[in-house]
């Protein structure tokens, strides 16, 4: 491994990558991905676009029919950057937290503080003190970003070193600055851009380390090949920017490709619908739950603008996907991505997409299927998804590096089956995987056959301890309106299990709930549901 000289002055982050040896394989097999030594992602896809495409285009759009041409936000993002460096002296290498909902104005901090070398910590409005106390101190955050709205949890983590600042402050720098364009720091292609960090669900989160040519890398090969937008593209979804998913799906791809991003700071499967029909969205990004919601807000509303429509997040069940494509006439692109790996890796769309099968490798990765010595696996058998391409694992100083990374290989952490003619179907988290009675069984496979009853709205399925059989399986269940949460449901559900999977799979446990705990992407959290609860339940 050698790196190229940083333009970082401040050092932190080069100082805390992992030891060489522990750094996944890095693959740069497409002529895009050979970029140059010096390169600034946000120079890439603010001024480059506009230099190719001019700067009148749309580019950030609000639900209220305003919005940002790309010169309106390159003005703004240079002004931004100016105040940065020179009213509050952030310096190439500082890291910056950025905190607020998903506005132009929380799009234009995060591409100002590419553009003046600095490194981002995006958050989520949501998280709590104790959260970001912890991502402030893991990468001892100097300077933070804040929308006012938000201050509040920000104001009260205990660190010293922490400056923060609120978009109405900064507003008021920004309008001030006056001069010709602000010169993009010449960053090095592999100097840290961003801090991604992981839920923290199993623990102390882990901050990911990915550097200007990543950022670029997932435009260059899953926007670029698998999702291939146009100019003409408006985008739009529902993951926040806090998450990689939002940051490649809402600025990322749409910035590379020079099309525009509808921004909705607080949108739901219900409100979806009028925002595509109304701005004529083409693109969504959304979780695979919120298009199981979005079916049921279809009626009235006219979505023939929308020609490709992604999912990830967590697994799309096969049920989710048929429905879709029954409703829209629309295959929905199914990914799967890792906070450690930026976005999508696997993949399929149009001719290549199939319900219950996540897809193919992205172009610009390879993955196989190993067992737990890193040996490949055969064809049909199940075993951990291990993975090859462009963007890796780089934990900020963590232990756990060595977990993520083995032989080169990323190792995500899903178990998954290859087929023979080489599409990737997923079976379960590793830690998923319910084992009862010597048989190995697939969560997501019980869910997907509930989801195809129709009086299940939502289901998850996990295993729990059995003094018989190790471990049995439960299922939690939502039920559509007006199905009665009583043993004669559990028993109809358990016996259409039993008639639409291998017999020995059924849920020996059926839970009725409201509803399941998820978080703001609207991902399952399957760890909640494993916390003793007091609720009835049915066997």
């Amino acid at each position: 491994m050698h790196l190229l000289p940083s333009a970082h002055v401040d050092g932190f982050t080069r100082d805390r990558l992992p030891p060489a040896d522990q750094w996944p394989e890095l693959r740069f097999t497409l002529p895009e991905l050979r970029y140059p030594d010096r390169l600034n992602c946000g120079a890439e896809l603010l001024d480059r676009t506009i230099d190719a495409l001019g700067a009148d285009r749309p580019c950030l759009r609000t639900e209220d029919g305003g919005g940002w041409s790309y010169g309106e936000l390159r003005d703004r993002v240079d002004r931004i950057a100016r105040a940065l460096v020179g009213d509050l002296g952030v310096r190439p290498g500082n890291r910056v937290l950025l905190r607020g909902s998903t506005t132009p104005w929380l799009v234009a901090c995060w591409l100002a503080v590419m553009k003046a070398g600095a490194v981002a910590v995006t958050v989520l409005a949501a998280q709590r003190r104790s959260e970001l106390a912890a991502m402030v101190d893991i990468a001892q955050v100097q300077h933070a970003l804040c929308d006012n709205r938000a201050l509040d949890e920000l104001l009260q983590v205990d660190a010293p070193q922490l400056r923060v600042t609120g978009f109405d402050e900064l507003r008021t720098l920004a309008a001030k600055q006056t001069g010709a364009a602000f010169p993009a720091v010449a960053t090095s292609a592999d100097d840290v851009a961003l801090i991604a960090f992981t839920s923290g669900t199993t623990g102390r989160p882990k901050g990911c380390l990915h550097f200007h040519r990543d950022v670029l890398a997932i435009a260059d090969t899953f926007s670029r090949h698998v999702l291939r937008p146009t100019p003409d593209d408006v985008f739009a979804g529902t993951p926040p920017l806090g998450f990689t998913f939002g940051l490649g799906g809402l600025v990322v791809f749409p910035l590379r490709a020079g099309a525009s991003s509808l921004l909705l700071e607080q949108p739901t499967p219900a409100t979806l619908p009028a925002a595509i029909e109304r701005h004529r969205v083409s693109v969504l990004f959304t979780a695979p739950t919120a298009y199981r919601v979005l079916l049921d807000h279809l009626d009235g509303n006219d979505l023939t603008s929308l020609r490709r429509c992604v999912s990830a997040g967590e697994n799309l069940p096969a049920a989710t996907w048929q429905a879709w494509y029954d409703r829209t006439g629309l295959p929905l692109i199914n990914g799967i991505g890792a906070t450690e790996m930026l976005h999508i890796f696997i993949s399929a769309a149009d001719a290549d997409a199939r319900p219950g099968v996540t897809g193919l490798p992205v172009p610009g990765f390879r993955a196989r299927v190993v067992d737990d010595r890193g040996a490949e696996v055969p064809d049909g058998t199940p075993g951990l998804l291990a993975v090859q391409g462009p963007t890796g694992c780089r934990y900020l100083d963590d232990p756990r590096q060595r977990q993520y990374v083995r032989d080169g290989w990323n190792l995500t952490g899903d178990t998954y089956v290859r087929d023979p003619d080489g599409r990737f179907r997923y079976q379960a988290r590793a830690d998923d995987m319910i084992i009862s009675s010597g048989y190995n069984i697939a969560g997501p496979e019980v869910e997907d056959a509930l989801m195809r009853h129709p009086d299940v709205s939502e289901a998850a399925v996990i295993g729990v301890a059995d003094p018989r059989r190790g471990q049995i399986v439960k299922a939690f269940v939502v039920l559509a309106d007006g199905v009665p949460a009583d043993e004669s449901t559990a028993k109809a559900l358990q016996d259409f299990v039993k008639a639409t999977i291998s017999a020995y799979k059924y849920p020996r446990s059926v839970e009725f709930r409201n509803s399941l705990p998820r978080t703001p992407t609207g991902k399952l959290q399957r760890f909640k549901l494993r916390t003793p609860n007091p609720q009835p339940t049915l066997e």
